[in-house]
């Protein structure tokens, strides 16, 4: 019920992910990213714990394969799972069970997977692979086309209803996560939500570090 795509930004260390489904809220259990280590995918019939199982064997030194073969042993329903995994030099590994929903695919790339489950198509994850690598600019923006690739391609046989745009950089916090988790478009809107998110990112970072150096709040009251 669910298409994705993950990547990392060499050049800036930034990585992140993006993801949709026709199901509600899919971002707030299927996409997982930490800081200097890696992004995580879990979807199809969900199981959100998988999620911080790959980042803590990431940041341990585990390579891709090796952590999908660690949740296949810490989960006895693994069939019904679709996986990915990319560590911060962009190696990534990818997994669909057994039981995994419809029509599913998987695809890699440079510094990039993409995956998905029930879609119309199993060409979905290579557009998304493909929009990915001859994309520039912020990682952000890469990736909202690479979604918007996959959803042009066919994406999902029915319509989806939520999406979520995940990122971390510097900080030990994720400095994007912007969600739609329930809407007609969410794709759509999930672009209007970066535009409106993107001119602002570096101030809420800036507050975090060094409130005295940021700009105003720009708020009523604050004088």
């Amino acid at each position: 019920m669910t298409f994705s795509v993950a990547g990392v930004c060499p050049e800036t260390g930034m990585m992140g992910c993006a993801i949709t489904s026709s199901s509600i809220a899919v971002a707030s259990r299927c996409a997982f990213v930490r800081n200097g280590v890696g992004v995580a995918l879990t979807q199809n019939v969900t199981n959100p714990a998988l999620g911080p199982l790959a980042l803590d064997l990431l940041q341990e030194g585990v390579g891709p394969e090796e952590v999908l073969r660690a949740q296949a042993g810490a989960d006895a329903s693994v069939e019904w799972r679709q996986l990915g995994v990319l560590n911060a030099r962009g190696e990534s590994a990818t997994f669909s069970g057994a039981q995994s929903l419809g029509i599913h695919a998987m695809a890699q790339g440079k510094n990039c997977l993409a995956m998905g489950n029930l879609l119309a198509n199993t060409d979905v994850p290579q557009a998304m692979i493909t929009a990915f690598e001859q994309s520039k600019g912020h990682l952000a923006e890469r990736l909202l086309q690479a979604l918007e690739a996959g959803l042009a391609a066919g994406g999902e046989l029915g319509p989806v209803r939520s999406a979520g745009l995940l990122m971390s950089a510097e900080p030990s916090w994720p400095v994007v996560d912007l969600r739609v988790d329930w809407h007609v478009a969410p794709i759509h809107d999930l672009r209007l939500l970066w535009q409106e998110y993107e001119p602002q990112m570096q101030a809420y970072i800036t507050r975090a570090a060094d409130p005295a150096s940021a700009d105003s709040f720009g708020v009523p009251g604050d004088e």
